[in-house]
């Protein structure tokens, strides 16, 4: 017998007065807010302008929000066909990552062609902060009590009250914690691109590449972890396909582009940018 669990909360809400502060929410927020403090700090480090982070985010958070609620929608339709409404209802859950990046890409394209930055060298500034914002908002899903994975007696077994339990499995009570097996190896992505950055001096978006490559592979295994609803083809999981393509297109983005040297010091951005208002 295990000496003990992980806990699930008994709530995800906080009510102030008739104000609802959802967990879910906040760790999202809070992942953005750490992962701008790191890319500007990369960003100033590659020659260019504190703060330009938080302007590119602006656009970039808002269009990469709205594409991870797409791609979740669009990959488990039958989540909201009969309330279609739900999926406006984000602080329940559902973002899928690579609706997020791919939004989130194009809405920081389109500032940083307009400021005339480089995407490349901005990508790999944001690279190993990425990850370090998925970690924290992996945290959101422990306090909607979702997305885990198989039955485990382990002693990390992640304790699922019964009304969270999918059908089938209500007479197990801990399951994996696929969340934290997330949150930990997404720390480790980042860590890696930092160390593989420093060593080879990782230009022209490999650094964002190497991010992408290592993601996709702890998502491949913690994919096969999880039992929640999703869209299975020939057996396997829908974002297991998904990621596998990301997956081949980094490698050879990485192997084309070896050797080709780091971006150096970034263009200079230009000082006023009032008439972009």
């Amino acid at each position: 017998m295990p000496l003990a669990f992980i806990p699930s909360p008994t709530t995800g809400v906080i009510h102030l007065g008739p104000l609802p502060l959802r967990a879910y929410a906040a760790c999202i927020l809070l992942g953005i807010l750490v992962a701008v403090r790191i890319g500007d700090r990369r960003w100033v480090a590659r020659g260019g302008q504190k703060g330009t982070m938080a302007d590119v985010a602006a656009s970039a958070v808002p269009a990469g929000l709205v594409g991870a609620r797409l791609y979740h929608v669009i990959t488990s339709p039958d989540l909201y066909l009969k309330h279609p409404v739900d999926a406006l209802y984000v602080w329940h859950g559902g973002l899928g990552i690579w609706g997020g990046v791919l939004g989130g890409a194009l809405g920081a394209w389109f500032v940083l062609r307009r400021r005339g930055i480089s995407f490349l060298a901005f990508a790999d500034a944001l690279a190993p902060a990425l990850p370090v914002a998925q970690a924290i908002g992996r945290f959101g899903n422990y306090f909607n009590q979702e997305l885990f994975g198989r039955p485990t007696t382990l002693p990390w077994g992640l304790e699922i009250d019964p009304s969270h339990r999918p059908p089938g499995y209500g007479t197990f009570s801990t399951f994996h914690p696929t969340f934290l097996y997330e949150a930990l190896w997404d720390l480790g992505v980042a860590g890696l691109v930092i160390w593989a950055d420093r060593r080879w001096q990782l230009g022209k978006g490999r650094a964002f590449a190497l991010y992408v490559a290592a993601y996709c592979v702890g998502r491949g295994w913690i994919e096969a972890l999880r039992i929640d609803d999703a869209n299975h083809f020939l057996g396997i999981r829908l974002n297991d396909y998904v990621s596998g393509a990301v997956f081949l297109a980094a490698v050879i983005y990485l192997l084309v582009r070896r050797g080709s040297g780091p971006d150096g010091v970034v263009a200079a951005e230009p000082t006023d940018v009032s008439s972009e208002a």
